[in-house]
């Protein structure tokens, strides 16, 4: 890997959900004097800590977290903004002398800081959108990914086709400008000189993983914690509700599924994810240093970080 002298760096903790990528930066930011960026886009919102994992309150007391519990669930979010503030928070942590990590398993928020995406401004199609999600609630989310997988078949390979918010955007931007939205996130040149850190398990054995977080899950309360979101009259029809297992604890509690059945679906949803994550990051992609796990995980990584850091 080389990396440009002149330009600071920039420490990024990649890999699937359940791989362990928390408490490895926790350490790495303990050792080297780093602070952690949040890259993953379920932990932005209040209230919803148990369902998507959130470091616990130890673990953000250990070192500094920023982009954590930034927003209410139902307060707007996008790329762009999410673009936008990390930078701001990678200038301030470089300005306190320290050095920035920035860990997650959202791809195209990974993408964006790490490839300088040149996001365009696109605004919305209210008219357009509108009659997208009228095809979406009458003849179903499968409908309009369908209409994604013709017209645009690299947007539909990373969106899930459940996520009606995220295929009705790319549909929207799609027919409204006449370009796929794949091709108007435009890769410029990243800023930062970046060391990439892919944490790799064999898929049986993340597939046990998540399974044993998610059942951890329910013993720590996610029904509870689903049941105060709707309390504050937050629907699934929230982008942030989209996240798995709180739509399926919602279906649930309002008598649709079993507990049983709902669990099921947060464990096949969830290992659907890990299969889009790859996508995202590929183990052949060459600015990608992968680790196996293993009980020296972060020992490991620390000097492979050391070793690129006095390089720079």
């Amino acid at each position: 890997m080389h990396y440009k002298p002149e330009i600071l760096p920039l420490v990024v903790i990649l890999g699937p959900t359940a791989s362990g990528k928390t408490e490895v930066a926790i350490q790495i930011a303990e050792k080297l004097g780093g602070e952690i960026i949040s890259g993953d886009s379920r932990l932005f919102y209040r209230g919803m800590d148990i369902g998507t994992a959130k470091p616990s309150a130890e673990e953000l007391a250990r070192i500094p977290h920023h982009l954590v519990d930034i927003l209410e669930p139902d307060e707007p979010f996008s790329l762009a903004v999410f673009q936008k503030m990390c930078a701001e928070k990678i200038h301030e942590i470089h300005s306190r002398g320290r050095l920035p990590i920035l860990v997650g398993g959202t791809g195209q928020y990974i993408h964006a800081v790490t490839q300088g995406w040149q996001i365009p401004e696109q605004e919305a199609d209210l008219r357009l959108r509108a009659i997208l999600e009228k095809i979406g609630r009458e003849e179903g989310a499968d409908r309009l990914f369908g209409y994604l997988q013709k017209v645009d078949p690299a947007a539909a390979a990373v969106i899930d086709r459940k996520n009606l918010r995220r295929v009705v955007r790319a549909l929207e931007v799609t027919y409204h400008t006449g370009r796929p939205f794949s091709s108007q996130k435009i890769r410029g040149e990243t800023p930062y000189s970046l060391i990439q850190i892919g944490i790799h398990w064999e898929r049986e054995d993340l597939y046990r993983r998540i399974d044993a977080r998610i059942e951890q899950m329910l013993r720590d309360g996610l029904v509870k914690e689903v049941a105060l979101l709707i309390e504050k009259g937050y629907t699934p029809a929230l982008p942030a509700m989209s996240a798995i297992g709180y739509n399926e604890i919602y279906a649930h509690l309002a008598g649709e599924i079993t507990l049983e059945e709902a669990v099921v679906l947060i464990k096949r949803k969830t290992r659907q994810f890990v299969r889009r994550q790859a996508n995202w990051f590929k183990p052949t992609a060459a600015d990608i240093a992968w680790f196996e796990h293993g009980p020296d995980l972060a020992a490991r990584v620390i000097f492979f970080i050391e070793q690129q850091l006095q390089h720079m």
